[in-house]
Parts: structure tokens; sequence; C-alpha cells
């Protein structure tokens, strides 16, 4: 993956790299068997279980693949306007609160102040679109 570091004071580094892009099919079934043949080499994936956030989760690879448990859900809403595509981008971090706490000082709109538990129980919180040139975008801090 990609990686940034930043430099703190006395020689700290925190890193964020990019961790996935996630899709929102309609089908969670149909698009991991057609994801799965475009694929050149076998990669892990497995079945995320469902989030708290009202979807199904599954990973192919880095990729993340999200289906509505509802139409009223945030991303059923997305499918209704957008249809299927990338719904957001996330990005890994050592320190999600480091984070939250920085982006909110610099001004960044937070949709999440303080993180939650996401897909496998990784902390994760989400940047406003607004404050990223229209996209959404996820940190995550996995769990330990």
């Amino acid at each position: 993956g990609r990686d940034r570091a930043e430099h703190l004071g006395q020689g700290q580094i925190r890193r964020r790299r990019l961790l996935a892009q996630v899709g929102a099919p309609e089908d969670l079934g149909q698009a991991l068997e057609v994801n799965r043949g475009l694929l050149l080499s076998p990669l892990g994936h497995g079945d995320g279980g469902q989030s708290a956030q009202g979807v199904r989760v599954a990973f192919l690879g880095s990729i993340e693949l999200i289906e509505p448990l509802s139409p009223d859900s945030a991303v059923g809403r997305f499918l209704e306007r957008k249809g299927q595509s990338l719904h957001h981008i996330a990005y890994q971090t050592d320190d999600i609160y480091f984070e939250l706490s920085k982006l909110a000082a610099e001004g960044i709109e937070l949709i999440d102040h303080e993180p939650r538990t996401g897909a496998n129980g990784h902390l994760v919180a989400f940047i406003h679109p607004r404050s990223t040139g229209g996209i959404l975008t996820e940190l995550v801090q996995h769990s330990e």
C-alpha cells in the first residue's frame, strides 16, 4: 500500500497506509463471484460478517464489499442515489484517536468524532466528503 509518514516531535513517526477501496454492490454474493474471477492470483478473502452499520461485509484481499441489510441504511440510501459503485476509501492508522484530533484541529469535517467498532472488530471513523473532495474517507485502526 501507499505509505504516508508524518514526523512528530522527539522522533515519533505516525503512518497512514491506503487500506482498501470499498464497493457497494446490490448483491454481495454475485459481486464476490465476479471479482474472484477477475483476480489474477488468489488473495485472501472471507466473510466479514454483519456490521453495526447495517451492512453485510465480505473481503477480497484488501477490497471490502458491503451490502446493505436494509434500503434505509446509509449504504442502502447510497445505492438508491448512486447505484453500484465505489463507496469510500479507507486508510489504516496506528492511532485513530490522534488522527481524529489532528483532523478536527485542522478544521476537517468529521462524521465520527469518536471511533466506533467496524468490520472484524476494528476501530473506524469517517471523514465527511465535503472535506475530501467528494470522497467519503474512513480511518481504520486494526484491533490487536
